[in-house]
């Protein structure tokens, strides 16, 4: 069987052509619709299990991508927190020697988990300053318990 993993400069290449021929939106778009048509797991373990339920989300996901990350999970203060310490994802397309990555690469998962997690009442914020070290930091918190500050998503 092939790994989730295998698929990862498929995706990079997809999202260059997309771009190419339809622009950014083009790209967005497309995450849109992943995130709409295959998301559904995610939407219903929030709606369930609220904060505990992007736990179990994601400790799936990323043991089953060997990613390097540590989660935080404080149902009290209303927070959960992926410290991505090394992405497998991105981390590959570093060190492929044969591919040039789409330069937007790690925007998906911002997109992506956004369009799941707003509409549920929380807000989402995503630090891609590290992107090129295949690093990122994720926070989800309810939106009633959200700190005023920066905007939610920290491009490079």
């Amino acid at each position: 069987m092939i790994g989730c993993t295998e698929f990862i400069p498929a995706y990079s290449e997809l999202f260059k052509t997309l771009h190419r021929r339809g622009g950014p939106d083009a790209v967005k778009a497309f995450w849109d619709y992943l995130s709409e048509a295959f998301l559904t797991n995610l939407r219903d373990l929030v709606a369930e299990r609220g904060l505990r339920g992007c736990w179990d989300y994601w400790s799936h996901t990323l043991n089953e991508e060997a990613a390097d990350f540590t989660m935080e999970l404080d149902e009290e203060a209303n927070l959960f927190r992926i410290a991505m310490h090394r992405c497998p994802s991105k981390g590959m397309l570093l060190s492929a020697r044969h591919l040039e990555p789409y330069p937007d690469y790690c925007r998906h998962c911002d997109a992506l988990y956004r369009k799941v997690l707003e509409p549920l009442g929380y807000e989402y914020a995503i630090d891609l300053t590290r992107c090129d070290q295949a690093a990122c930091t994720l926070t989800v918190r309810r939106r009633s318990t959200a700190p005023k500050g920066p905007p939610p998503c920290t491009q490079p």
